[in-house]
């Protein structure tokens, strides 16, 4: 059987934030959430993860400053970033490329539903 699955969502819109925990609560997961990326890594240091959700903007330290402290650590840089912004993919990529996927808010809660299932769920290579 396998165990349950972590999922750190940080995003500055608690309305948004949510959301995206009931949703994912909902699946199955375990959800653990931040309100900015320096409470985030605080998190992710204490907590092992399976998968950050992470918004682009928010404030004392955004998506991409908190993706790039991730990919500085060795212990953070193998875990999966879904970056989500308003802005354009093109104007994130300027600031962070290195996310796995990318969601351009506002996106219907399904489809990160099925992103989520595809970056976790999927079987592992034989």
């Amino acid at each position: 059987m396998r165990s349950v699955q972590t999922i750190l969502v940080v995003d500055d819109e608690l309305a948004a934030l949510e959301v995206l925990v009931a949703a994912l609560e909902d699946e199955g997961y375990r959800v653990l959430s931040a309100g900015n990326g320096r409470h985030g890594l605080e998190t992710l240091v204490a907590t092992p993860v399976d998968l950050v959700i992470v918004d682009f903007m928010m404030p004392l330290m955004d998506g991409a400053a908190m993706g790039k402290a991730m990919k500085a650590r060795a212990s953070l840089s193998a875990i999966p970033i879904i970056m989500m912004c308003a802005a354009s993919e093109a104007q994130v990529r300027k600031r962070f490329a290195e996310y796995t996927a990318f969601l351009r808010k506002p996106f219907p809660v399904s489809a990160l539903i099925e992103l989520v299932h595809k970056l976790l769920d999927a079987p592992a290579a034989p």
